[in-house]
C-alpha cells in the first residue's frame, strides 16, 4: 500500500465508523479536519503522514491561530489529528503520535441556555392534537423535555423500545451505549395517544417499527425535528434546539434536587465533568433569584420606602 494521506486516513475513518460507532457527523468533520491538515502538509512537502514531526503540528496549529479560526474549531483540528496519529501508533503503522503532547487552546465554557418551566410546559402543549402530526409532535416534545435525549436518540427509537407498563425506555447513545431512561405520566400519556392514534393514521398500509414518522409511514430525520421545533417555538418567542430542550431537562431536575450522578445516568454521560456544568447553571439562577429576593443582598442600596 502507497503511503498516502488518502489511504491511511480511509483506514482510520473505517475504523472510527466499524469499531467506535461514530456518527456521520463525527466521521464528516474527522474527514474534513484531516484533509485540511493533508493539504497543508503537501503544501510542505510531507506527503505521507508517516513523515509528520511534531514541528509540522505545530506549525499547522500557529496557521490556524493566524487565520482567526475560532478556539472550538482549532480544538477540534486537533483532536482529529490527536485520534489519527493515535491510531497509526496503536496499530504500529508509526512509530509515535507528534501531536500527543500539543496543547489545543482552551475553550471558554460556557453555560447552557435553558427554558423556564412556564416556557418549557407551553412549548410542549402547543401541538395541535386534532391531526396525526400534532400528536406525534406533542409526543415528541414530550419526550424530549421528560428524558432530556439526544435528537440522534429520539428519531433512532423503535416501538419495542418503550414499556409503557413501567414507564421506561431503552435509549442506544453514543458509542452504541444502552441505557434506560424514564419518563413520567404526561409524557406517556402522550406516547399511548399517539400510537393508538396518530402514528396508525401517518403509517396507513407501511409497515414500519420507528416509533416516529413522517405522513408518508418513514422514520423522521433529525433535521425534521430541528425544523419542527424552530416552527413551534415561536409561542415563546425563543429560538429552541433540540439540545436546549436537553439542557433544560439537566437543569430543571438539578434544581428539583437530583442527584448530580442519577442525571449523569439519565443524559448517558461517560464523564461526570460533562453533567457538572448544569450545576453551574443551577448555582447562577440561584444567585439571581438570591439577589433579587433576600432583602440583606440589597443593603446599602436605595429603596422604595
Amino acid at each position: 500500500m502507497k503511503d498516502t494521506w488518502g489511504n491511511y486516513k480511509q483506514q482510520f475513518l473505517d475504523y472510527l465508523k466499524a469499531e467506535r460507532n461514530a456518527s456521520p457527523y463525527t466521521i464528516r468533520n474527522y474527514n474534513r479536519d484531516l484533509d485540511k491538515f493533508s493539504a497543508f502538509s503537501k503544501d510542505n512537502g510531507i506527503g505521507t503522514p508517516l513523515k509528520v514531526e511534531k514541528i509540522l503540528v505545530r506549525s499547522y496549529l500557529n496557521n490556524l491561530n493566524v487565520e482567526k479560526f475560532a478556539r472550538s474549531s482549532i480544538a477540534r483540528n486537533m483532536s482529529a489529528l490527536r485520534s489519527f496519529f493515535r491510531y497509526l501508533n496503536r496499530e504500529e503503522i508509526m512509530g509515535k503520535n507528534p501531536a500527543a503532547l500539543i496543547s489545543s487552546p482552551k475553550l471558554d465554557r460556557r453555560l447552557p441556555a435553558f427554558l423556564t418551566l412556564e416556557e418549557a410546559t407551553k412549548l410542549v402543549e402547543s401541538p395541535d392534537l386534532s391531526s396525526p402530526q400534532g400528536q406525534r409532535d406533542r409526543a415528541m416534545l414530550e419526550m424530549l423535555y421528560a428524558t432530556g435525549m439526544r435528537v440522534s436518540e429520539l428519531v433512532s427509537m423503535n416501538v419495542d423500545h418503550i414499556d409503557l407498563d413501567t414507564n421506561e425506555i431503552r435509549v442506544w447513545g453514543k458509542g452504541a451505549k444502552e441505557r434506560i431512561v424514564l419518563i413520567g405520566q404526561e409524557a406517556a400519556q402522550a406516547l399511548a395517544d399517539y400510537m393508538n392514534d396518530g402514528r396508525r393514521k401517518l403509517l396507513g398500509d407501511v409497515k414500519n417499527n420507528a416509533m416516529f414518522v413522517n405522513r408518508y409511514g418513514a422514520r423522521l430525520l433529525p433535521r425534521r425535528v430541528q425544523k419542527l421545533l424552530k416552527r413551534y417555538s415561536v409561542v415563546i418567542n425563543k429560538r429552541v434546539h433540540p439540545h436546549k430542550m436537553r439542557h433544560t431537562f439537566a437543569t430543571h431536575l438539578l434544581d428539583g434536587g437530583a442527584d448530580l450522578k442519577v442525571v449523569q445516568e439519565l443524559l448517558g454521560h461517560a464523564d461526570l465533568s460533562s453533567t457538572q456544568i448544569y450545576t453551574h447553571v443551577s448555582q447562577s439562577r440561584a444567585r439571581k433569584i438570591y439577589m433579587a429576593a433576600h432583602p440583606m443582598a440589597h443593603k446599602g442600596k436605595p429603596t422604595d420606602e
